[in-house]
């Protein structure tokens, strides 16, 4: 009896224990799959295919159970470029004990649309960037499961970053940059780095001591971060974080893209089936590890130094 007794108590314990969620394959084959797909058009800005992008997105946020970021009263942040309607997707994770420190997950959900003649008419953009975007919805999942964030974390996919980076900067001017405390934009995770498995580059990583926190967060693991080796390219201000960084925020984009032989960058060929799932997840998942003593209130990544 005595026995029953203490394995029934056992069992009560376990339960009430917190199981720390996972960042599953087939949730991201899912969500990159519907992103990726003809029926979204190739996601080009002021067109029907990246209208379906944001509502797909808008759907998976409210799944999780994200709120709405300030001022907003769905997860569409909209604003006019160009004399026509665009609109990010902004989900937010109030923080427990640093409700006014942000943390910021990104990546752009719109690409380059589809072209009028050829077999292959759409630009998928399974890469480019339905890979961050992916990432970003998994993220918020595992988070919104973990349930720990002592500061408020917003996971956010930009549109018109083809076209000149249009949803970050209206972004940047709805917030004040001094209440961001990090900025992990992501962008094309969805192929082997040049370091291969288990590893990905983290630009503008001397700017800050971010991808050092990283880093430390992921000793004893097999997945690697490492610097930008493609400084020629200035990736630190040619993607979504730039805004930010110019502000001082140690806005930072981990990828994996090779940027001197991706033969699928900006090509109809950018299509799931190049894409190395498992990797993919392993990425999100190092990603998600790294990032918990910041989202936690433990580490606070060094300032970048501001040119505006």
């Amino acid at each position: 009896m005595k026995r029953v007794l203490f394995l029934f108590l056992l069992i009560g314990f376990i339960s009430k224990a917190q199981v720390k969620p996972t960042i599953q394959k087939d949730d991201i084959v899912r969500i990159e799959t519907t992103l990726a797909s003809d029926k979204m058009e190739g996601r080009q800005i002021f067109t029907t295919g990246v209208d379906s992008a944001s509502a797909f997105i808008e759907k998976e946020f409210s799944k999780v159970g994200l709120t709405y970021y300030k001022g907003l009263k769905n997860y569409r942040q909209e604003f006019v470029v160009r004399n026509a309607s665009a609109n990010n997707v902004i989900g937010i994770l109030p923080g427990k004990s640093k409700p006014n420190e942000y943390v910021v997950f990104s990546s752009h959900y719109d690409h380059l649309g589809k072209e009028e003649n050829g077999k292959d008419k759409v630009y998928n953009g399974a890469n480019d960037d339905a890979s961050g975007t992916t990432a970003v919805i998994a993220l918020a999942n595992y988070f919104k499961e973990l349930n720990n964030n002592e500061r408020t974390i917003i996971f956010v996919c930009f549109t018109g970053e083809e076209e000149g980076g249009f949803g970050s900067k209206f972004f940047s001017e709805s917030i004040n940059p001094d209440d961001v405390i990090a900025m992990f934009n992501i962008e094309m995770i969805g192929t082997e780095s040049k370091w291969h498995k288990n590893s990905a580059y983290i630009t503008g990583f001397e700017k800050s001591n971010f991808g050092t926190i990283l880093q430390n967060n992921l000793k004893g693991s097999k997945f690697r971060f490492y610097e930008d080796p493609y400084l020629e390219e200035n990736l630190f201000y040619r993607s979504d974080n730039a805004t930010l960084a110019a502000y001082g925020v140690p806005a930072h984009t981990i990828s994996t893209s090779k940027m001197d032989s991706e033969p699928n960058y900006h090509q109809l060929s950018d299509e799931v089936s190049t894409l190395d799932f498992d990797n993919m997840t392993e990425i999100i998942k190092a990603i998600a590890i790294s990032s918990e003593s910041i989202v936690n209130g433990k580490d606070t990544p060094t300032r970048v130094q501001k040119i505006r």
